[in-house]
């Protein structure tokens, strides 16, 4: 029982569990304080990494209309709904909200 005593009275062993506690709990940055922003970085990383890859199919694009006149006519009737004369365009709607009118 005294070597216990002994133990827990170690002015060493004292300081090193305070510096413990104090680091993992009340610090400014504690430990769920780092774990967080580990987890910001991933998810910044994550949509970084997304948007590159969105960067890269728009560069894709742009050469092909740049290059490519059947592209080129392609995007202008499907994001612009041109068209040729003497041609009808048929919109088809899939909103439901539409539909209930």
């Amino acid at each position: 029982m005294k070597y216990i005593f002994k133990i827990f009275t170690n002015k060493y062993l004292l300081v090193i569990t305070f510096f413990a506690v104090w680091m993992l709990f009340f610090d400014q940055r504690d430990f769920f304080y780092v774990w967080e922003q580990k987890q910001k970085l991933k998810e910044a990383e994550n949509k970084k990494h997304y948007y590159e890859q969105e960067i890269e199919k728009a560069k894709q694009d742009l050469a092909d209309l740049q290059n490519s006149p059947a592209a080129l006519e392609k995007f202008a009737r499907e994001k612009y709904l041109l068209k040729k004369d003497g041609e009808d365009i048929y919109l088809i709607s899939s909103d439901e909200s539409e539909t209930k009118k």
